[in-house]
């Protein structure tokens, strides 16, 4: 019996913002494969500037986590059942045929199950979320960057034959970076991540920016609102613009793609460079996402220490020797090779 090809199919990446930026090429891979079906993306409304005008995209379908979070915080449960009922309405509405999890996390699956579609495809994880999906795959991940949906997409038959990262930023994000990017060309550094094990020190920091400034270039820092304490010690007494949670990610996102380069930690913003198809150099050291960029105006400085990936149980005891090791000299020397 032949499975007819979906008439709607929905993706689910609910963050973080650049795990949703390395999945973006799925919506391209299913498009060539479904040309007629309509694909829409179910996400957190953080990561919504990002998925905006993202091509073949036909919707992006907000999950209301706050109001959920809240309610239970509140102890308001017959609101909160509720609550989850209205949003299974909603999907149910949409009809989905084919689901795509591309989290692998039991919220991510339970989402996938409340849209009563036949098909609900996702990730093997640690966590329980087989109840909620048909089927499970083991997820891939290789020195290539976005390798874990490349091979997702792969085993779903779909066209990978060139699965690269995009940004489908709205025309108004994008009109206003461009009314507010300097007409000069500009390097955006991205120091801020939400871990400290992937921060670079502000001695490497501020020896690079000195640097980068002596020779001529015009340097801006990005980052978000949290951030915005840290970037002021950080770039205290420097000729930096300071963008640091200034402006919304959709427009912080134009600013990357406006930059004529960009240097950062294993961050979003670093990954949006990769994506624009700009000039990045990605210092990575207790995580490594990828060595392989897919790209030729990227260099990925990554030492490998023994300890390295630690991810989120560092042994170093606070030292982080994976990130203090990369030097000033070493990022400079990597970032002249690009520009």
């Amino acid at each position: 019996m032949t499975v007819p090809e979906p008439k709607r199919v929905l993706i689910i990446r609910l963050s973080a913002i650049g795990d949703v930026v390395f999945a973006s090429p799925l919506v391209a891979a299913c498009n060539k494969r479904y040309p007629e079906a309509e694909i829409d993306w179910l996400a957190e409304g953080v990561v919504r500037p990002l998925l905006t005008e993202l091509p073949g995209l036909n919707k992006v379908i907000l999950w209301p986590r706050q109001e959920w979070q809240d309610l239970w915080r509140e102890k308001r449960l017959v609101a909160l059942f509720r609550a989850v009922m209205a949003f299974r309405r909603k999907l149910h509405e949409r009809k989905y045929d084919l689901v795509i999890d591309a989290q692998g996390l039991v919220k991510s699956a339970f989402l996938s199950w409340l849209t009563g579609s036949g098909q609900r495809i996702g990730f093997k994880s640690k966590e329980p979320n087989g109840m909620f999906l048909t089927q499970r795959h083991e997820k891939s991940i290789t020195p290539r960057i976005s390798s874990e949906y490349l091979a997702l997409a792969d085993t779903l038959g779909w066209d990978t034959s060139n699965f690269e990262m995009v940004l489908g930023l709205s025309e108004s994000d994008e009109a206003r970076a461009t009314d507010l990017a300097p007409e000069e060309g500009y390097v955006v550094i991205a120091p801020f991540t939400t871990r400290p094990q992937k921060h670079w020190t502000h001695a490497h920091w501020r020896a690079l920016i000195g640097r980068l400034c002596d020779a001529g270039h015009s340097v801006a820092c990005l980052g978000g609102p949290a951030d915005r304490e840290e970037a002021a010690i950080l770039l205290d007494g420097l000729p930096v613009m300071n963008w640091v949670g200034v402006y919304p990610l959709g427009v912080s996102a134009g600013l990357v793609k406006r930059a004529s380069s960009i240097i950062g930690v294993d961050t979003g913003l670093t990954h949006m460079g990769i994506a624009a198809g700009i000039p990045t150099v990605a210092l990575f050291g207790s995580t490594c996402p990828y060595l392989d960029s897919g790209r030729d105006n990227v260099r990925v400085i990554y030492h490998g220490l023994d300890c390295a990936p630690c991810k989120r149980s560092p042994t170093c005891a606070g030292r982080f020797d994976c990130m203090v090791g990369i030097t000033a000299d070493e990022a400079l020397s990597a970032f002249n090779e690009l520009v």
